[in-house]
């Protein structure tokens, strides 16, 4: 049964929507927590509505937050019940993409998923395994689930960004190059990285001005 995710929206500058950006928060946060980068960003994005879901469940540990799936070493859940939350939560951000597309009127090639940490971790799995190629990913500090599967499951190949603070201490850094390796070996021949130096598990101004400029290059802006 696919649970419809709530979600906040920032309408376009222009008052016309040529594209949407699909925000996807990190564990124990909420869609709210992302969408303030809407302000910034639809200065040069002038034609594209923000998106940003609640994940499908509450969390544990944060009272007003929520996760997509459980993490075992955060949680104390088993690795069966986080398989079966992300597999839950992929069918539900399907779904939600799927309604979004049809209420907005845009095609996959109009649409950007923002990842941030847990959030990353569900746009680098759920966009390769859909039957149309969105517009690009951008993902902040994150990494790429299950990437033994990705060559044999990968649908499409979007354009990729990896972005990393070099001092994360919850999602370590290596987490990009190893992503980026996964996703070459299995096809990708767009995928970018930058590294934010003296950054932490956070979006620092230098990451999210290469994310702007890959967003309006993929978009073709």
């Amino acid at each position: 049964m696919t649970r419809v995710l709530q979600a906040g929206r920032k309408e376009p500058l222009s008052g016309e929507t040529r594209s949407v950006v699909v925000f996807l928060h990190g564990y124990g946060a909420n869609g709210a927590d992302l969408l303030g980068l809407a302000d910034p960003l639809g200065e040069h994005l002038p034609d594209t509505l923000f998106i940003a879901p609640d994940a499908p469940e509450g969390c544990a540990g944060a009272p007003f937050g929520f996760q997509w799936f459980p993490i075992p070493w955060i949680d104390g859940s088993s690795e069966e019940e986080s398989k079966r939350g992300m597999d839950a939560a992929v069918e539900d951000l399907n779904a939600f993409l799927d309604a979004l597309m049809v209420d907005e009127d845009v095609l996959p090639e109009q649409v950007v998923l923002f990842g941030f940490s847990q959030g990353t971790m569900m746009a680098l799995h759920v966009a390769p395994r859909r039957e149309d190629e969105v517009a690009g990913i951008v993902a902040f500090s994150g990494r790429l689930m299950e990437p033994e599967n990705l060559a044999d499951e990968a649908i499409v190949r979007p354009p990729v960004l990896l972005v990393h603070g070099d001092a994360d201490d919850v999602v370590p850094a290596q987490s990009l190059p190893q992503a980026a390796e996964a996703l070459q070996g299995a096809g990708w021949q767009d995928v970018y990285a930058h590294i934010m130096k003296g950054t932490g598990h956070g979006i620092a101004p230098d990451g999210l001005s290469v994310a702007l400029a890959f967003m309006r290059d993929k978009l073709g802006l």
